[in-house]
């Protein structure tokens, strides 16, 4: 009682010859991190649960080291990367996408990933959004619950290859992405995400 739930969707069409599949993904090559504006849509369940729940905030309370009310930073604006990727996919660079959502960088990224490939993710390469900092903070949840339920300020990685990570990067800034972090690279192994250095 009192309370409403809101979904949105977006349908897209894309020729069969422009799928992104991931299929050419191999060991070596980079991986590029777009930041994301907050929570996107990852992780309400808990940050709901943490900040009305475990706290007692209400949608108005202004939390100092966020600078907004918690119901503004819950509220941000789920980015659309198409505008950066668009040029990039099409110079046939990008060999795969992996959009960070429900399940995190831990439970997306394996989808590209073709049998046999890993990827390697350096959590050093970025700092997090401060909301996913205070979250962890007030909240006390452990890095690994972090990663699995969060975007934790990546909100779309980008797969290319090694040789193609510098010219990728320099096209993603020139179409406005200011922020490009190189996170990782495809390894050997068993499709997961492995967390160390780079």
């Amino acid at each position: 009682p009192g309370e409403y739930d809101m979904a949105g969707f977006i349908v897209g069409v894309v020729e069969r010859d422009r799928v992104i599949t991931g299929e050419r993904l191999a060991p070596g090559d980079a991986l590029l991190g777009l930041r994301s504006t907050g929570l996107h849509t990852n992780g309400y369940s808990l940050a709901r649960a943490i900040v009305f729940e475990q706290l007692g905030l209400g949608a108005d309370s202004v939390v100092e080291e966020l600078g907004c009310t918690i119901g503004e930073e819950l509220l941000r604006v789920h980015r659309s990367y198409l505008p950066v990727l668009g040029p990039v996919i099409d110079a046939g660079l990008v060999k795969g996408l992996a959009h960070i959502t429900g399940g995190g960088i831990t439970e997306n990224l394996p989808r590209i990933l073709p049998a046999g490939t890993a990827a390697l993710v350096d959590r050093s390469t970025w700092a997090p959004n401060a909301v996913f900092r205070y979250l962890q903070r007030v909240g006390g949840v452990p890095d690994d619950e972090m990663y699995r339920t969060f975007n934790m300020g990546i909100g779309m990685i980008v797969a290319c290859a090694a040789d193609d990570a510098d010219r990728v990067t320099v096209m993603l800034q020139a179409a406005g992405e200011t922020r490009v972090h190189r996170i990782g690279r495809i390894l050997e192994g068993e499709p997961g995400v492995v967390y160390g250095a780079l």
